[in-house]
């Protein structure tokens, strides 16, 4: 890897918009997002809001809607007949 070309990978803070919920990571977003910082054990980290994460994503919270496969097939029978 070339030096010096790189954005700076260090740790940050994400906070769900919608939950609230803030986890630890590194991340090359750090200090993208202005002079936004959060505190969290005495420690400032660079916080970065995302909308879904996943403590608000409906697949790995359970509130997923699963469509009605069921009955697809009939209908298109009826609409368009069938091919014989």
């Amino acid at each position: 890897m070339k030096h010096g070309i790189h954005p700076p990978y260090g740790p940050a803070a994400f906070r769900d918009r919608a939950t609230g919920r803030v986890f630890l990571t590194r991340s090359t977003l750090a200090g993208r997002d202005g002079d936004r910082t959060i505190e969290i054990d005495g420690t400032t980290y660079p916080l970065v809001d995302v909308d879904i994460s996943s403590d608000s994503h409906p697949f790995w919270t359970g509130t997923a809607r699963t469509l009605d496969s069921e009955g697809r097939v009939e209908k298109f029978q009826r609409r368009y007949g069938s091919a014989t």
